[in-house]
């Protein structure tokens, strides 16, 4: 039957075999798969805040040698994330995956036997480097769902990172006062261990296949999604975007094959990309400025003595930690949600746009100091929509990058993020330290405008859009 339909010429995508296929209970598998990679990176990350009063008891290490743990973690993954991508577009992302899982698995485990503070840190940038390729897991995912569904389902996604914050809290709060850190560290390796043992029931990304001409077994693949979705594919022979884009436009040079190590990073500066890479950077800098600097304005804010609130952060009991960490986590739903739903409706660009600018106007009656209560109030709505243009953005980024490079995209975009990140702490702690509030708060509004700039300034709108395979030069 098969061979009587190619011979009838009947041809079909990629992205239409997907939509024929459509979301079920494959696509929830391979969720569910990319979601233990966003809780692994919430709790690695998250645990560092709940460590740090146990290590400055037991080893009496240095607020300076507190804050080096955090920042070398965030060195880690800065240069996992471009090293991740590369090598996921290079090798195939389930090879990405399992390599992902190995590395974060083993230094995790590795950190709950550390005997010293220099152990300990070298492993952590191990675990940062590790958890640095997230990109690949959700660049993965998103290729498995179709054009209609995919901005919702990739963004819906990213709520298992913050499931990851809650359930790690939550960990904490039990595993600290009883068994200790070093067992906290153990038990929070757990989502990257189970990472690694189900790796097995993993398959390669059609959408990678076809890029690198394996046509065939894509269709194997998309074959095994129709069977678990009790679908069927479109009648006719798979062909890859690249071969259709030879038949539409002969003649063009395309960028068709994967390229191997860090040469790809030359291409996403190529005259095609690099308007867009470049918005890219300033929009994943401005986010992680803006979400880890109003994280932490919310910790010296509610203080209430600005002169000492750095002291602050470091008094705090765990109980009102662990609250903390809960709350922001929290506070991330809502912007999640709104974000899943208006990117199908309105495009990303316009969800990015609206978020930054709800993130403005809650932002602005903190310009002069008000009642705790409110404080609090109107740095909820920050965070909620903050998180809301971190999902709509990776949607974008993802989509914006063909096969070949859309793990190194993505990756690198992260990474340079990870100097906003790094950033923010530094002026935020100073200005409010020295009480200059106004300051801090007119820091963030200019990034915040900043990034809602970048938005606009990007060349396409991707809601729909069919993913390509490859870049015509």
């Amino acid at each position: 039957m098969a061979q009587e339909e190619e011979e009838d010429g009947l041809v079909y995508t990629l992205d239409e075999a997907l939509t024929s296929v459509g979301i079920g209970k494959f696509q929830y598998m391979v969720m569910c798969y990319a979601g233990l990679g966003y809780i692994a990176e919430a709790a690695e990350t998250q645990i560092l805040s709940f460590i740090g009063p146990a290590l400055r008891s037991q080893w009496a290490v240095s607020p300076t040698q507190e804050s080096l743990m955090t920042t070398i973690v965030f060195a880690g993954m800065l240069i996992g994330a471009i090293f991740w991508g590369s090598f996921s577009d290079t090798y195939g992302r389930r090879k990405g995956l399992l390599s992902v899982a190995i590395v974060i698995t083993v230094s995790a485990a590795l950190s709950a036997f550390s005997p010293n503070y220099n152990w300990l840190l070298a492993v952590r940038m191990m675990v940062g480097f590790g958890i640095g390729g997230q990109s690949v897991y959700g660049s993965w995912f998103l290729e498995f769902v179709p054009p209609q569904n995919r901005g919702m389902w990739s963004i819906i996604s990213t709520g298992f990172w913050t499931t990851g914050t809650i359930l790690e809290a939550i960990l904490a709060l039990i595993v600290m006062p009883r068994l200790g850190w070093k067992w906290l560290l153990a038990l929070s390796s757990i989502p990257s261990f189970a990472a690694l043992l189900l790796f097995v029931f993993t398959v390669e990304s059609p959408r990678y296949l076809c890029a690198i001409g394996r046509t065939r077994d894509a269709c194997d693949i998309l074959k095994k999604i129709a069977m678990v979705n009790k679908t069927q594919l479109p009648p006719g022979k798979l062909v890859s975007s690249q071969q259709t884009e030879e038949l539409l436009s002969p003649g063009k040079n395309k960028i068709s094959s994967l390229k191997s190590g860090f040469s790809s990073l030359l291409v996403l500066l190529s005259p095609t990309l690099r308007r867009n890479t470049l918005l890219l950077w300033v929009v994943y800098g401005g986010n992680s400025f803006s979400y880890y600097g109003i994280i932490l304005l919310t910790s010296l804010f509610s203080s209430g003595q600005c002169q000492h609130s750095a002291i602050a952060l470091h008094t705090n009991n765990d109980q009102s930690l662990y609250t903390n960490v809960l709350i922001n986590s929290l506070a991330s739903l809502p912007g999640i949600l709104l974000s899943a739903i208006m990117v199908e409706k309105v495009g990303r660009k316009f969800t990015m746009a609206l978020m930054y600018a709800l993130c403005f106007l809650f932002l602005l009656p903190l310009l002069a100091p008000q009642l705790p209560a409110l404080t609090t109030a109107f740095l909820f709505g920050p965070r909620t929509f903050i998180l809301g243009s971190f999902a709509a953005v990776g949607v974008y980024s993802r989509e914006i990058y063909p096969t070949s490079i859309r793990s190194t995209g993505t990756g690198v975009a992260t990474s340079v993020g990870r100097i906003g990140a790094m950033v923010s702490p530094i002026i935020v702690v100073q200005l409010v330290r020295g009480c200059h509030q106004m300051a801090a708060i007119i820091s963030f509004e200019a990034v915040l405008v900043l990034s809602a700039a970048s938005v606009m300034l990007f060349s396409l709108e991707t809601k729909g859009r069919e993913l390509v395979d490859t870049l015509v030069v």
